[in-house]
């Protein structure tokens, strides 16, 4: 497939419906020497942790090269831009605003409203300070009060030139894949340890958004939540059960407390040694008003019932088709899980904040042909369209990502770009992805 399209008539053509592109800080700024070290950066420096043995010290010279980047997005001419701020840069140890670091973002926002595209800030996308980190970091309930601060620090000096504020984006691969199976950084393991972290980046969470309502009243305030919808291996009670049980640990474990302020039942199936360490009054300051909610969506997984007497669970390997990182590609599991949220919970507007594929790209002649990746965006586009027919408030969609870029533990060598990156020479190249989805903007009435 060459091209992304939408039955005439789609909301999603609507010059009201908002498209863009996003990245994170660590992923693509580079310039190491003028932020703080984070928790990626140490994590990096393990053995084996990172596939290709890299690190994000230069990762896509954005910092250097933002003006590129920022013609990219002209050139594919976008509503907004979802980016994240990287904490380490504009706080200092002290906890005092960085003025250098401060200043790149003012300006890259100030570039972006000039040219009437929007402003999406991530305040958290992963790279947590280390010296917060040595003090305990998620595993620290102090650490959700010095989020606080920041957010209090950047949000005066950004004030609201920025359209949308996030809290934070996928609290569950910052617990459950940093502090809980260690596959991210920080690298620490244990069930108890990945229930504290994420009540602790929950409880940040809503300390944030209460300072977002006190800075920036007037600017959109929410949290980006990641969700991997899970369907039983078979119908059989007992996988039925387990599937349950899975999507409350992984998708519900964050979306029940900042939507209805609990946690789900399968809190009663953990050890008390493994529950999260709720204090009085925590569960009311995570459930704040919201403006929005932003889901990331890639892959669905299979569940059964549980193998070991510990394990809540089974889970099965993705099936086929797969993407290059190996997950599934099933697009109508889009459509599955922002209609039975629908169904579940009284929802804020909703935007797909991530959506996108790593794909085996290859640069042939000036051209990378990414016809699969086409074909995601246009069929995952196409299960939106359906949701929102079906009563689902859906505002806008991201694609991700416009880089290809530092894609964590995998290092470079999986791409999810719109525009392909040489590394060694930092050229950029507009994929064919990035072609059909300027072309499908351009069709908008």
């Amino acid at each position: 497939m060459n091209s992304i399209s939408l039955p005439a008539g789609s909301p999603l053509l609507k010059k009201s419906f908002i498209y863009g592109t996003a990245t994170s800080s660590f992923q693509i700024e580079g310039d190491v020497d003028n932020r703080l070290e984070c928790i990626w950066d140490r994590f990096c420096e393990r053995p084996s942790a990172i596939a290709d043995h890299s690190n994000g010290d230069i990762a896509c010279d954005h910092i250097a090269r933002w003006r590129d980047d920022f013609d990219i997005l002209l050139d594919l001419n976008v509503d907004a831009y979802r980016f994240s701020i990287s904490w380490p840069r504009v706080i200092t140890n002290e906890g005092e605003l960085n003025s250098k670091g401060v200043a790149f973002y003012k300006t890259l926002i100030a570039s972006l409203n000039e040219k009437g595209i929007k402003p999406f800030v991530t305040l958290y996308h992963w790279d947590l300070p280390q010296h917060l980190e040595d003090k305990g970091g998620w595993l620290y309930r102090q650490t959700a009060y010095e989020f606080e601060n920041y957010v209090d620090k950047i949000t005066q000096a950004l004030g609201e030139s920025v359209f949308s504020y996030a809290t934070f984006n996928e609290p569950f691969c910052s617990a459950y894949l940093g502090y809980e199976i260690g596959v991210h950084a920080p690298g620490r393991t244990g069930r108890k340890y990945g229930r504290t972290a994420a009540h602790h980046i929950l409880l940040a969470h809503g300390l944030g958004m209460k300072v977002l309502r006190k800075n920036v009243p007037k600017s959109e305030a929410g949290i980006v939540l990641n969700f991997t919808p899970c369907y039983p291996a078979t119908q059989r009670p007992e996988d039925i059960v387990a599937t349950r049980k899975a999507d409350d640990y992984i998708n519900q474990w964050y979306m029940q407390p900042v939507m209805e302020g609990s946690y789900p039942e399968v809190l009663l199936d953990l050890d008390e040694a493994d529950r999260p360490p709720i204090e009085a009054g925590d569960m009311e300051i995570i459930c704040q008003p919201m403006d929005f909610l932003g889901v990331n969506f890639y892959t669905r997984l299979h569940y059964s019932a549980p193998k070991e007497k510990s394990a809540l669970f089974f889970e099965h390997p993705h099936q086929g088709p797969l993407t290059d990182i190996g997950w599934e590609i099933y697009p109508k599991a889009l459509y599955d899980l922002l209609t039975s949220l629908n169904e579940r919970y009284t929802l804020p507007p909703i935007f797909i904040t991530e959506n996108g594929a790593a794909m085996a790209d290859e640069l042939k002649d000036g051209h990378v042909n990414d016809v699969d990746r086409v074909d995601y965006y246009h069929n995952h586009l196409n299960m939106v369209h359906n949701a929102v027919l079906d009563g689902v408030e859906v505002s806008g969609y991201f694609a991700w990502s416009l880089l290809d870029n530092f894609e964590w533990a995998e290092g470079y060598e999986k791409r999810f770009g719109l525009v392909y990156v040489d590394f060694e020479t930092q050229k950029r190249t507009l994929k064919l992805s990035a072609n059909a989805y300027k072309a499908l903007l351009a069709s908008r009435t």
